[in-house]
């Protein structure tokens, strides 16, 4: 569809992140990642488990901001950790630095005897990314997200990981990283963040000089996929009528 926003093709973008996943449960902290796991479950993954970010699991799915219409299950925070501790859970986090091998920092800015920002803390971000699948969504992508070296590794790439040995790794997998101009993975010999699709009017030049550290970028690279009708009817008349993604990637 030509008339989709960047939005909304982020939207879509992270909804096939959780596409092939089948019955599991999608953990979606934000926005645009709660946007897109709705989607998914409307579309590509029916199977998929979903909760409100609170307590409860939902039997349907309904707007962002409104209360759950069907509930189908209770989840306490103690209980989340039942679901961690075995990996039939897809998280989507966000990220204040990704560094090229996919380490993520929520934690803190600056040297971490003296921090210049302190910010959340690493919060569940160890125990989602050793033992969930993680993918995460950056909403600006800048050379200050997109770094050599994060200041504190908060989610564990693949390459800590396979260094802290296996019970790090059994579960270990950096999806997806869903940003508003393009979907990347960590991948290859060396673990390192590299280009799947660019969105629609974004060059790859642009990608480059938005990201702070070496970045593979295919000669062949993609063009992510538009919504279709369906999905933008889903998103802008059942999921988001109140146009809340727009807040996360404004209308370009």
């Amino acid at each position: 569809m030509t008339d989709a926003t960047r939005a909304e093709v982020c939207a879509a973008a992270v909804a096939d992140c959780f596409a092939d996943d089948g019955e599991i449960f999608g953990s979606p902290m934000g926005t645009m990642p709660m946007l897109g796991v709705r989607l998914a479950k409307l579309t590509s993954n029916p199977d998929l488990l979903i909760s409100d970010g609170e307590s409860l699991f939902l039997g349907g799915v309904p707007p962002l901001g409104a209360k759950a219409d069907v509930v189908e299950g209770w989840i306490p925070f103690r209980r989340v950790f039942d679901v961690v501790a075995y990996g039939k859970r897809h998280v989507m986090m966000g990220a204040t630095q990704i560094d090229r091998h996919g380490n993520q920092n929520i934690s803190a800015i600056g040297p971490f005897d003296k921090p210049k920002r302190q910010l959340l803390g690493v919060r569940g971000a160890p125990g989602n990314t050793v033992n969930n699948r993680t993918s995460y969504w950056v909403p600006k992508h800048g050379t200050r997200v997109f770094v050599d070296q994060v200041d504190v590794v908060s989610g564990v790439g693949p390459q800590r990981a396979k260094q802290a040995g296996t019970a790090a790794t059994r579960y270990n997998d950096i999806h997806r990283i869903v940003t508003n101009l393009c979907v990347l993975d960590v991948r290859g010999a060396e673990d390192t963040l590299r280009v799947l699709s660019i969105h629609p009017g974004v060059t790859a030049d642009e990608v480059r000089e938005s990201t702070g550290c070496e970045l593979e970028v295919p000669g062949d690279v993609a063009e992510t996929r538009t919504p279709t009708m369906q999905e933008l009817i889903l998103i802008r008349e059942v999921l988001d009528p109140r146009s809340l993604r727009d807040r996360e990637v404004p209308p370009q």
